[in-house]
């Protein structure tokens, strides 16, 4: 009861303290247009207080802190309000100049000297550099360049280079005068460098301010969270392992050239491989059919459920024989994207339509969203369970062994087989009458589609028929004992069951966000089509699938993002081991396992660089609709 008291308490507090502040800023910003100086005076005062504040949490203050935040408060309201009290353009950036050295004598006077940084040439002029050309580059573009915006630029990247690129702790006193004097010299100029505001000036910049109340808080957790540690990373990655020796661009190298990152020796296995031979024969099996569709129906080449379904299993079994002779970990992380949103968004596109139609829709479809409530640690262990292989002389607890070996195991001529050969029986019967129908009714799709279905039937009633089905073979003594398969351990298969959990999870998403999508398809579109005489399967491919395209392009970038940074479901159920490494399992072991920062670092950033892409086409693609 306690603890929650506290916590109501703490709510309570945060959300007035929210309300004071923003209330306080507002009364602030209603001063610039006619207190101009008694503004500047109470926000220089803010922000030394608030800096002081901060060193002061860090306890890296010489003294005492309370008497330190006075006296930040003191001279950056004086910094901020002298430069003002002068007309002369040149006395206010000599103003500026000596109340900054003044404000950073003082604050290298107040730090502790324990955490005098170490400070390096190089660590210092490469962010400045890049800030400067980066501030050119947007000036330019806009139009006008600001001498004072130039020096504030600087002065932040000084900052950057000093205090977090380089070592913090052991510097000399030269080191700490310059990370320190440095920036508020540069600061103080720009505070002189421009021109007296005039009262038009002020409601402008009085407008922006309160833009600026909504937008900074954000915007600086923004840079405090995410863009310093990306800067931060990218400095890393350009050193050793212990973050201190410059290497350039030797762990990028590494990670590249590395046979465990991406070893394509065994290409030439592509062209022998099964998998490749049965997904051609699949492509010319749909190719075959939409040709045959398309010629009764007076098209080329007519897509349909019995042309694409071939075509994409087809399609499928050959990236399947491409990546499983191609491994690596940049390899697998391919393979993890390419299978994982083009099976969740397949499945999920499916789902939906099956589901509007189902008579239980809102059942249906809560059954299928339902794996989104489960964590991806939460569901790696549930599969895990599900892929247990125990030795063969034991019992299989997995679920998918246990069904396997059971199979096996059943006794030639006993119930269990006579029931599966019954099962597989009635499947061919149906699927060959309706073979049967499709000519009858001279609908070809349904003939070819109920063949293509009845290949996997007719070869399991062959298999249990023949050589047999199920996981078995002969023990010591001549009995049959379990032969379980190795999900998990056995590659380069395993990639594929893992990914399976992945697709598990995110067919919900695909599901709900596509049946909202074929839900807003324009009725009068539909009918027209119905009048014209077109089939549900030429409605759908016709008139609904191309109208929920943007859609999907918004579900596969999202998916490709989430796939590109998967690293839960394999480190709970592999650990990277067995062939099943990923980019983000492996820049944990490295960075958090062996501490080699630096090479850590990089597959951080290279992981960065791939999500990019795809994150720039969605947000440029939101910014085209908004138009």
């Amino acid at each position: 009861m306690e603890a929650l008291t506290g916590a109501l308490w703490g709510i309570l507090s945060a959300i007035g303290l929210s309300v004071l502040l923003f209330v306080g800023a507002n009364r602030l910003f209603d001063l610039i247009v006619d207190r101009w100086r008694l503004f500047l005076g109470l926000l220089g005062a803010l922000s030394g207080a608030a800096f002081f504040g901060i060193l002061a949490g860090n306890r890296v203050l010489d003294g005492s802190s309370l008497r330190w935040v006075g006296v930040g408060a003191l001279l950056f309201a004086t910094m901020a309000v002298l430069p003002e009290l002068l007309a002369d353009r040149r006395l206010r950036v000599a103003t500026g100049v000596l109340a900054g050295l003044g404000v950073g004598s003082v604050v290298a006077r107040a730090v502790d000297s324990s955490v005098r940084p170490i400070v390096s040439t190089r660590d210092v002029l490469v962010p400045v550099g890049i800030a400067v050309a980066l501030y050119l580059a947007v000036a330019l573009r806009r139009g006008r360049i600001r001498p004072g915006g130039v020096l504030v630029v600087v002065a932040l990247a000084w900052v950057v280079g000093t205090w977090l690129l380089g070592d913090v702790g052991g510097g000399s006193a030269t080191a700490m005068a310059v990370a320190v004097l440095v920036p508020f010299t540069l600061v103080g100029a720009a505070l002189g460098s421009g021109e007296q505001r005039s009262r038009v000036r002020r409601y402008d910049l009085q407008r922006k301010t309160r833009v600026g109340a909504f937008l900074g808080p954000a915007m600086f957790f923004v840079i405090l969270g995410l863009v310093i540690p990306l800067l931060r990373t990218i400095y890393l990655s350009l050193h050793g392992s212990k973050g201190r020796v410059w290497v350039g661009l030797k762990n990028y190298g590494d990670v590249l050239a590395n046979k465990k990152s991406l070893d394509l020796e065994d290409w030439a296995n592509i062209f022998g491989s099964r998998l490749t031979h049965l997904g051609i024969a699949l492509l010319v099996f749909g190719l075959l059919a939409g040709l045959l569709i398309g010629r009764r129906r007076g098209r080329l080449l007519e897509p349909t459920a019995s042309s694409i379904g071939p075509v994409s299993a087809g399609v499928l079994l050959l990236m399947f024989a491409v990546f499983a002779s191609l491994r690596g970990t940049v390899m697998n992380n391919l393979w993890w994207v390419i299978v994982v949103t083009l099976l969740s968004t397949v499945l999920g596109l499916a789902a939906a339509v099956l589901a509007d139609r189902a008579k239980f829709e809102s059942v249906a479809k809560s059954l299928i969203f339902m794996p989104m409530a489960i964590s991806f640690v939460g569901a790696g262990i549930i599969w895990r369970f599900m892929y247990i292989a125990r030795p063969p002389q034991k019992p299989q607890t997995g679920l998918f062994n246990a069904i396997w070996v059971g199979l096996g195991t059943m006794a030639p001529s006993g119930t269990g087989q006579f029931t599966v050969i019954a099962v597989l029986g009635a499947a061919t019967v149906v699927l060959a009458g309706l073979a049967v129908f499709g000519i009858r009714r001279r609908q070809s799709g349904i003939t070819i589609g109920s063949a293509f279905v009845a290949l996997p039937v007719l070869w399991l009633l062959y298999r249990i028929l023949g050589p047999g089905l199920g996981g078995v073979e002969t023990g010591p003594l001549g009995d049959p004992i379990g032969k379980p398969i190795l999900f998990v351990q056995e590659g380069p298969f395993n990639n594929v069951w893992l990914m399976v959990v992945l697709i598990w999870i995110q067919t919900g998403f695909a599901m709900v966000i596509l049946s909202a999508a074929i839900k807003a398809v324009p009725v009068d579109l539909i009918e027209a089509a119905r009048v014209d005489g077109a089939t549900d399967g030429q409605v759908f491919f016709h008139v609904t699938l191309p109208t929920i395209v943007p859609t999907i392009s918004v579900i596969v970038t999202a998916l490709i993002v989430l796939v590109m940074k998967v690293f839960d479901i394999v480190r709970v159920m592999t650990n990277g081991n067995f062939g099943t490494q990923v980019i983000a399992n492996e820049m944990w072991q490295r960075a958090f396992t062996e501490f080699n920062l630096g090479l850590g670092s990089a597959l951080a950033v290279v992981l960065f660089l791939s999500v990019v892409p795809v994150m720039g086409m969605n947000i440029r693609r939101m910014q085209r609709s908004e138009v």
